[in-house]
């Protein structure tokens, strides 16, 4: 079976971005709340930062599930890694997620400045240079058969769609303008050239827009 190369659960704002501007340490999405972005996710019995019982099944859920199927590897730029940019003053920095980051595979952080790789429970990061394909080649190679997650950030996302290298996006539309930052795009339908697309409307005024190759 093929390997494909997915996106999963990518949140933009209604005007395209997917972060604000002013990333920091305390802000990981700059001047946008994460919390309004991803109110759509965390709402579902999936969300895998739920700590209590409850939240809701459907649509929304289904495509929190969706997110690990079949995933081997993932692919990450370095400003979803963290928020240093140029060389690393130093590797004491392991990423936002703790000692039990959510990937549960081998994750490829793009950067122009690579820094040994480290393990966290079951995942491990690499940093590596090289354009998208290159950095694919490793990343499906990792994958061991099973799909590579192209995570983000926006930049990193319209490298590879600029590439031609991915196979399926899901982008969910909040219902938020933001104004500047990170972006994915100015309009859902720049892609309808090389993608289908189904747009499914969905609690919260959040809009799914499912592309597949054509």
């Amino acid at each position: 079976m093929m390997q494909l190369v997915r996106v999963h659960n990518f949140t933009v704002s209604s005007d395209g971005y997917a972060a604000g501007e002013g990333q920091s340490l305390e802000r990981p999405f700059g001047h946008a709340d994460p919390g309004v972005l991803f109110s759509w996710a965390a709402a579902t019995a999936s969300w895998s930062l739920r700590t209590d019982p409850g939240g809701s099944r459907g649509l929304d859920d289904y495509l929190v599930r969706e997110f690990d199927r079949n995933i081997g590897a993932e692919i990450m730029g370095r400003n979803k890694f963290g928020p240093q940019r140029g060389p690393w003053v130093n590797d004491e920095w392991q990423g936002w997620w703790g000692e039990e980051p959510p990937f549960h595979t081998p994750v490829f952080v793009m950067t122009h400045h690579e820094r040994p790789s480290f393990t966290l429970a079951d995942t491990t990061f690499h940093f590596v240079s090289g354009d998208p394909a290159t950095v694919l080649e490793l990343a499906l190679a990792a994958a061991d058969g099973k799909d590579v997650r192209l995570g983000g950030g926006a930049n990193t996302i319209r490298q590879f769609l600029d590439a031609d290298l991915i196979d399926t996006l899901h982008v969910a539309v909040a219902p938020v303008e933001l104004g500047a930052g990170s972006r994915l795009w100015s309009s859902p339908e720049e892609l309808l050239d090389r993608y289908h697309c189904d747009v499914v409307p969905s609690h919260g005024g959040v809009v799914h827009h499912l592309y597949w190759r054509r």
